[in-house]
């Protein structure tokens, strides 16, 4: 399948080119152990240098006005090196909420400054996940707590989806309180955010946001995917070139041979399920990719940790990031068992 342009292979490239030189192994553990829970120098960096937050944010607002698709690249190539960074919480899922609300005023407030690299984060789910909100909003007035919020512990804005719509608040407003939570992926933060009896700004937001929200979602989300099992299979495959038992490299044996060619079937069709996703931009799509992606993404995971033998589960090793992101990322949005009856009623069965 074709996706990548012109354009988007040089996009490819210059991030390529950035991550290899600033987001090794080492920055990234570097990373996440900041307050922040990434590399503010190397956000600066991929926001200054090659423009990542404004790509899909309109040039009315001071953006790029590419599309997601060249959104999907970045996000792509930061699930190969797992790094830390605002991307998926801010300039995705923040940046599109404003871009669909259709509130011309709140994206000219608001776009400019995350396209230039300031951290905005969308409360949304509740405690059982994303079927539902965490806040309710009474008139102005929102109550609740947002959980699993991207970034929302160091965000500059926070964006609210409740059952009544859209709202904006002021991270430093009487009554809000924030709080990173434990991840089982140190290299994505989550927080909570709580808001008891909170003023609120109201937006402008049509009745399916939260489908349109989903939607991008999902897709760029199984890009991260794509990008962190492909990374995960090429490093399997150069440690079984490498490594030797009984005087062979171990990838020479043909049950290892097999296995690692089941890896690389489920990356490609991973790429191709989240390829077809974002070229359409149908939800039916996203939910496709979601659910193949998590899937493959863990099974991709689990069989590097066994390939890479007893190295793989210490803390020094890769693997075991790898590994963590899979189901990590798994859950975000929605476990995809949580799809399955959508895809069934989709297909009539």
């Amino acid at each position: 399948m074709s996706f990548d342009n012109e354009e988007r292979a040089a996009l490819r490239s210059s991030v390529r080119d950035l991550l290899g030189k600033h987001s090794d192994s080492a920055a990234v553990r570097r990373a996440i152990t900041t307050d922040h829970g990434f590399d503010d120098a190397l956000w600066s960096k991929l926001c200054e240098q090659i423009g990542v937050a404004a790509l899909a944010v309109p040039e009315k607002y001071d953006g790029v006005g590419a599309s997601l698709l060249e959104v999907h690249v970045v996000q792509e190539e930061l699930g190969r090196t797992l790094t830390p960074s605002p991307m998926l919480g801010s300039a995705v899922l923040a940046a599109q909420a404003l871009v669909l609300s259709g509130d011309d005023d709140a994206c000219a407030r608001l776009l400019p400054g995350i396209a230039a690299g300031s951290v905005a984060a969308l409360c949304w789910a509740g405690a059982g996940g994303w079927s539902g909100f965490g806040v309710t909003a009474s008139g102005e007035t929102l109550s609740g707590t947002a959980s699993y919020v991207l970034g929302g512990d160091v965000a500059d804005v926070l964006l609210v989806l409740t059952s009544e719509g859209l709202f904006e608040v002021d991270p430093s407003a009487d009554g809000v309180t924030r709080r990173r939570v434990p991840a089982m992926d140190p290299t994505r933060t989550l927080s909570e955010v709580t808001f008891d009896g909170v003023a609120a700004r109201r937006l402008v937001s049509p009745t399916d946001l939260v489908d349109q929200v989903r939607t991008v979602a999902l897709v760029a989300l199984s890009a991260e995917q794509v990008g962190a099992a492909s990374a995960a299979l090429e490093q399997t495959v150069e440690y079984a070139k490498s490594r030797k038992q009984f005087g062979r490299a171990i990838g020479s044996f043909q049950a290892l041979k097999h296995r690692m060619a089941d890896m690389y079937a489920l990356v490609e069709t991973a790429r191709s399920m989240s390829y077809a996703a974002a070229l359409s931009g149908t939800h039916e799509d996203a939910v496709i990719a979601k659910v193949y992606c998590s899937e493959a993404l863990q099974h991709v995971a689990a069989e590097a940790i066994q390939l890479h033998g007893g190295i793989a589960i210490t803390w020094e090793h890769d693997a075991q990031l790898y590994f963590k992101r899979a189901h990590g990322s798994a859950q975000l949005f929605g476990q995809p068992r949580e799809y399955l009856p959508e895809l069934a009623s989709a297909a009539g069965l």
